[in-house]
């Protein structure tokens, strides 16, 4: 294998050999059904602990590039082709890893504000403390799909707020935080299926009578740190919401 762990990167190494194994899976260097080197074999070749490893074949098999067989190891394979959004990861990520395309995204609000009650409780910031809130409307080939606001603390807000490509619609705000150094180490998300609130539902073009999915999200960095609390709601005829589970 030519590629390398790039050791100053703010991207988790797991999450980069997890990359490079996945494309050479894609491109054939790894066909469906050979066996992935062994644990120790990709420790050492990429000087990796066996923990990460271990947590770099675990995403494989969530999503969907490996299989494990008891007592023989890790195998490669293919994802089922879906055109859902995975909630393990971004929506925009999430179309393209699927191949699709005509995404569009509208950005309604972008500003410094209070966030409600709820919100400022999970990010843990004071009562008077203002955070950055992103507002988009989230189409999939011409069909409105899902209504999300961002709130942002802190250096992840000033980020953000700075973000030109982000605040125009044409780049992933999970790619924006990771490369300003803000990484998911953990994530906690809560689904529901709700009667959307009347703003909410003048974004979708749907009735407040008609039942909306609602992904209420808090992701934090290997410090404990929440850095990034989102609600969406989203038009599951439109875009299927899909839940990855792997055994442990």
């Amino acid at each position: 294998m030519s590629q390398t762990i790039e050791r100053t990167s703010p991207v988790p190494y797991y999450e980069q050999l997890a990359e490079i194994l996945r494309a050479q899976i894609l491109d054939g260097a790894i066909p469906p059904d050979e066996r992935l080197p062994s644990e120790s074999e990709l420790c050492r070749e990429f000087g990796l602990s066996r923990a990460t490893v271990r947590q770099t074949l675990q995403k494989l098999e969530t999503d969907g590039f490996a299989r494990r067989v008891p007592r023989r190891g890790v195998f490669a394979s293919t994802p089922v082709e879906t055109s859902g959004w995975t909630v393990q990861e971004g929506f925009l990520e999430s179309q393209i890893r699927h191949g699709r395309v005509g995404i569009e995204t509208r950005v309604i609000d972008a500003r410094f504000t209070r966030p409600p009650r709820h919100v400022a409780d999970a990010l843990q910031v004071g009562a008077g403390d203002d955070v950055f809130a992103l507002e988009r409307v989230r189409s999939l080939e011409g069909r409105i799909a899902m209504f999300s606001t961002n709130w942002f603390p802190g250096a992840s807000g000033q980020s953000m707020s700075t973000a030109s490509d982000v605040l125009d619609g044409s780049a992933s705000v999970n790619e924006r935080l990771r490369a300003a150094g803000f990484v998911t180490s953990g994530a906690k998300r809560v689904i529901h299926a709700l009667r959307a609130p009347e703003p909410v539902a003048a974004h979708l073009q749907v009735g407040t009578d008609e039942p909306v999915l609602r992904v209420r999200s808090l992701s934090w960095d290997d410090r404990g740190t929440k850095f990034d609390y989102y609600e969406t709601w989203v038009l599951t005829d439109v875009i299927p919401l899909e839940v990855s589970v792997s055994a442990s």
